[in-house]
């Protein structure tokens, strides 16, 4: 495995420098993604502060591949600030990421909605706080395809919460709270999954990750997967770590989640290639060199997607496990931007 590693490492070390055509569907979906923030910028730029916002949204369609009719959209998010009270964050602008949500995975996103503010309140009265990340936690659940009902979910989910504050409390935030929803979805016993995350975080720790919510984050993502025993996983987040840092991507702690997706791949040295050069494009893109840091979290994101059309993966219990990482990875994104974005005044 490291005799491997290397001869990759030299690889893309002496190529990084060469400029690669993409593949004409990832292209595709670079092309769109860009189409696509273009249309979001030029309607709703007085209406949405952070432009990450549309960078996120743009790519939700892309990646659910679902073409964005505009008006629709905007009729969409409208109907939902209508919908809420006058102190709902979904006053302000984070109703049009909760619309392109419902827009890219239902055929009626109207009436999904009121499903959906039913979920968030089941949540609110389970334990969690009101506000921006637990209206994306009820996205999450809502999503999710489980034979177990929204209550026994939401209990489950309080009580892997719970086990994330008791493991580590200063690193715990409401930000968490979309995971523990997305790890409710597992089989096993609460403790079983805390010692499991906790096994991931002080070993890769130990092999060089910095520890914080960051880490804590990528050990929650691998514990999703039940495909692949934890050294096997471990293993490979180290290889793909150093994989993306001889290719040119440099990986800081907040890329740690999208290490633990590609890790899911055998190969991920293809996967990392193609990446490198759609990050390359989206910096030197008057339109994203600003967001360098989102643009490889994008990035992933487009290029993984495409994995999912592929039949031989669909054949395989590792395809609900990609889908359900890279939602994870929506929602981290999604968390980034509330944490940060200037919220715009319900007037808007």
């Amino acid at each position: 495995m490291k005799l491997l590693l290397r001869y990759y490492v030299y690889k893309l070390t002496m190529n990084k420098g060469s400029v690669d055509m993409l593949p004409e569907t990832i292209q595709q979906k670079v092309d769109q993604y860009r189409g696509f923030y273009t249309r979001l910028k030029n309607e709703l730029k007085w209406k949405v502060a952070d432009p990450k916002q549309f960078m996120a949204i743009a790519s939700m369609y892309v990646v659910k591949g679902k073409s964005l009719q505009l008006q629709h959209y905007i009729d969409l998010s409208d109907y939902i600030k209508n919908q809420v009270g006058m102190f709902s964050t979904l006053k302000s602008s984070q109703r049009f990421t909760i619309a392109a949500m419902l827009d890219t995975r239902y055929k009626n996103p109207q009436d999904t909605f009121h499903e959906f503010l039913d979920v968030y309140d089941q949540l609110v009265q389970g334990g969690f706080t009101r506000g921006a990340f637990t209206y994306i936690a009820a996205s999450a659940m809502l999503s999710n395809e489980s034979s177990r009902n929204h209550k026994e979910m939401i209990r489950r989910s309080v009580e892997i919460y719970q086990g994330m504050k008791k493991k580590h409390l200063f690193l715990t935030s409401s930000g968490d709270v979309p995971l523990a929803v997305l790890l409710a979805e597992t089989s096993e016993s609460v403790d079983d999954l805390m010692h499991e995350i906790e096994n991931f975080y002080t070993t890769l720790a130990q092999q060089g990750f910095k520890k914080g919510n960051d880490l804590q984050f990528l050990s929650h993502i691998l514990s999703i997967d039940k495909t692949l025993d934890a050294d096997t996983l471990i293993e490979r987040c180290i290889s793909v770590k150093e994989i993306c840092e001889s290719a040119g991507i440099k990986v800081k702690a907040m890329h740690y989640p999208i290490i633990g997706l590609l890790a899911l791949f055998e190969r991920p040295e293809n996967e990392i290639k193609v990446i490198y050069e759609v990050v390359k494009q989206l910096n030197a893109d008057k339109l994203f060199k600003w967001h360098k840091d989102i643009n490889v979290m994008l990035a992933v994101n487009l290029v993984i997607s495409e994995k999912l059309t592929d039949s031989r993966l669909v054949e395989t219990g590792i395809y609900t496990t990609i889908e359900t990482i890279i939602q994870a990875q929506q929602a981290a994104m999604l968390a980034v931007i509330a944490s940060t974005s200037a919220v715009t005044t319900t007037s808007s």
